[in-house]
């Protein structure tokens, strides 16, 4: 048996399901975990007020890494334990490059969505499907222009999303962001869509910063992932699990490729790592 004392997991695509549920088994397999006495952590590109109320309300759950590592959360105190944010200066910059292409974008801060008012009123036409439409509509309040609300609080933010309709600009756009702006991090966590965190929020960077206020090794934890965004938290974590559902530059980087998530692969590679001579 590995001596894992934390499990990160990311949501979508990973921990849920297809139609964004949370199989019994996945769920079967963290409460046992968690009783056992292992460290819970959902770590998602949403904010925690973004998550799904069934991963919010799981009693075992304390700690988040949200909004790709930007912050991590202790919902028991209702406290960030980590933060590191765009300026606000520095994300208004970033969206004037992004007027000149065909996007609509939003940008996270204060933990939660904001999205220009006619970015927010087209945005079925660049969803990618009605999951995504409805984290929109949910998720997101309209403003009339969203640089011009950024200028006016004067606050960090916690991340920038941009969605794309025509997926070779995407393309393009993921190659050419790293480029034009080496000072943030350019990932992705959907198939549409590019976002944009600080150099300090990453799934990765926000896993360590908990293991040592956990005081736990990073060695000892477990990590889940099937994107762009879940990369630097396989390989900061002790073991990097891919599902048979990621990109392959994620399997790349992971220890493990388990079953993809409507197989319940978190819970197969569990108990492989944690239960590997049961029956």
């Amino acid at each position: 048996m590995h001596n894992i004392r934390l499990i990160a997991l990311d949501l979508d695509g990973t921990l849920l399901d297809a139609d964004k549920r949370l199989p019994e088994e996945n769920r079967a397999a963290l409460a046992r975990a968690a009783a056992e006495g292992l460290v819970i952590v959902p770590a998602t590109g949403r904010f925690y007020r973004g998550m799904p109320q069934n991963i919010r309300e799981l009693p075992f759950v304390r700690y988040v890494i949200s909004v790709n590592g930007a912050e991590v959360f202790d919902a028991a105190r209702q406290e960030t334990v980590f933060a590191s944010e765009i300026p606000w200066q520095q994300a208004v910059s970033v969206m004037e490059t992004l007027d000149g292409l065909p996007v609509i974008y939003d940008c996270y801060q204060d933990g939660w969505g904001w999205m220009t008012q006619a970015f927010y009123d087209c945005a079925d036409r660049y969803a990618a499907n009605v999951h995504s439409l409805d984290m929109i509509r949910n998720l997101r309040t309209p403003v009339p222009e969203l640089k011009a609300c950024l200028r006016e609080r004067a606050r960090g933010v916690q991340k920038i999303q941009v969605f794309f309709r025509d997926m070779e600009k995407r393309a393009e756009m993921l190659k050419a962001f790293p480029a034009a702006f080496p000072d943030l991090v350019v990932t992705s966590s959907i198939v549409n869509n590019i976002e944009f965190n600080s150099p300090g929020a990453t799934k990765g960077a926000a896993l360590k910063k908990l293991a040592d206020h956990l005081k736990i090794p990073v060695s000892e934890t477990m990590a889940f992932g099937d994107d762009h965004n879940d990369v630097t938290m396989l390989a900061a974590a002790g073991i990097g699990v891919a599902m048979s559902n990621a990109e392959e530059t994620v399997k790349r980087a992971a220890d493990f490729v388990t079953d993809a998530c409507g197989d319940c692969g978190v819970a197969h590679a569990m108990k492989h790592f944690l239960w590997e001579n049961e029956p």
